[in-house]
């Protein structure tokens, strides 16, 4: 019964986002070609047969069978239809115009997502608080692509991949999507800067980069298993532990290898309760954690401290601009990895990987969770299609520039020939993004892409 639920919230939430995100896009597209003059035929969420809808004018407003985009049909504005001469039609009007009408879609969904993350900072941003601090590195695990680097628990990361004075979200980026490349970075050790190259090994169904590496983020307690040690002694949810045994706890993963170098001996805890200091003494047991195995343990669900934002109208959008081109210009960093095949195809994410993810967002209290997700897919969805595919409006806006510098049109032979290319590259591309979604999400296959 709760897998039925789940899949029902993750069916709505997909369709909302989606839904909110085609709808802006396509009205980019529709708003400036009727301030252009440009007869719109069709306004349609959804391709194939039309289910229901009105229509105003010239216009068609549709909703279409598949729920898998959308579109906006212009008058003319197939290259490969005959041309009548009306006014009304696509390519009845000059360049510029059909350049801004193209460029009209992506630059939506962009606004979209900078207006979406505007609206959360001003509102209430909840986050991990050293998501945008320093890097400051709390634990490293041994053996780890960071051990074999040199990094040790303390040290600061102030340069990674180019990037001077990072903070861990950037560094956590930068590691994820260079899963088996040399990323070289600099650390700061008390008065020494040290230079290193750190190789991240490849994690998970999604193959991203993993460097064994947690930030001093602290250890809070976000829930308590009863009958276990750390309830028994006292230890409260909302309790911020600060040492165990004297020596300082930067992360929950230092705190579990303590816990097993310890083997079962008492400890001593000092936690932060209320602005106060407490110690409480315990003895660890033995006893399976969330996967099963058998470790020393204390019995906490651990957490990291949240920090709330609410910011000023200005600082709001200064700050969703900055994390906006931040986000832009790593997926374009690693849609170039990906064509130069250093990271794999995994990364991506269809409509099956983006309906699972909505559904755990849609599961979590409050709208910020999904409104950043739909931000972040907003955004992803603008950057695409500004890539020169044709088909694509990105692929349209690269024609029109041609054009302009040849002083004339593409004949139309050559341009039956690139949308016919185009489409089957697309009609490839959706299928492999799609049985990308399948690999990562039916473990039995997860074997057959690279």
């Amino acid at each position: 019964m709760q897998s039925l639920i789940n899949f029902l919230i993750a069916l709505v939430a997909v369709a909302f986002v989606l839904g909110v995100m085609i709808l802006v896009h396509e009205f980019g597209h529709y708003a400036v070609a009727k301030l252009c003059g440009v007869r719109v035929d069709v306004f349609s969420l959804g391709f194939g047969k039309r289910l229901l809808g009105f229509r105003r004018g010239d216009t068609d407003y549709r909703i279409s069978a598949l729920p898998l985009g959308g579109y906006v049909k212009m008058a003319g504005e197939n290259p490969m239809e005959a041309r009548t001469g009306d006014p009304g039609e696509f390519m009845s009007h000059p360049r510029w115009q059909r350049l801004l009408i193209a460029v009209a879609g992506p630059s939506m969904n962009i606004l979209l997502a900078v207006g979406i993350v505007t609206g959360v900072f001003m509102v209430h941003y909840s986050h991990d608080w050293y998501l945008d601090q320093p890097a400051h590195v709390g634990w490293v695990e041994d053996n780890s692509p960071a051990a074999k680097a040199g990094i040790k628990p303390g040290d600061v990361i102030v340069k990674i991949d180019g990037m001077s004075n990072p903070l861990w979200e950037d560094a956590k980026a930068k590691i994820a999507i260079s899963p088996g490349q040399p990323v070289p970075l600099s650390i700061q050790r008390g008065d020494e800067t040290l230079t290193a190259t750190l190789i991240p090994n490849t994690l998970g169904p999604s193959r991203i980069g993993d460097a064994g590496i947690d930030p001093a983020a602290g250890v809070t307690v976000e829930g308590l298993e009863p009958n276990m040690p750390a309830s028994r002694a006292g230890i409260r949810q909302g309790d911020e532990l600060l040492t165990i045994n004297g020596t300082e706890l930067r992360s929950i993963r230092q705190l579990t290898h303590f816990l097993e170098e310890d083997r079962g001996k008492p400890v001593e805890i000092t936690v932060l309760r209320g602005g106060k200091t407490s110690t409480f003494q315990m003895t660890p047991v033995l006893a399976p954690d969330g996967e099963g195995v058998q470790r020393y343990r204390i019995g906490f669900v651990p957490g990291v401290r949240q920090e709330v934002d609410k910011l000023s109208f200005s600082q709001a959008l200064s700050r969703s601009v900055d994390q906006n081109k931040k986000y832009a210009m790593l997926l374009i960093e690693l849609v170039q990895k990906m064509v130069e095949k250093k990271v794999s195809v995994r990364m991506m994410s269809g409509p099956i990987d983006i309906a699972r993810v909505s559904g755990e967002a849609a599961r979590e209290p409050g709208w910020t969770p999904l409104l950043l997700l739909m931000a972040g897919i907003s955004l992803n969805l603008g950057i695409f299609n500004l890539f020169p595919i044709p088909i694509l409006d990105g692929g349209v806006i690269l024609l029109l520039l041609i054009e302009g510098l040849m002083r004339r049109d593409i004949s139309l032979h050559i341009k039956e020939r690139i949308y016919q290319a185009a489409f089957v590259f697309l009609v490839l591309f959706a299928a492999m993004v799609i049985f990308n979604d399948i690999t990562k999400t039916l473990p039995g296959l997860s074997k057959l892409l690279p």
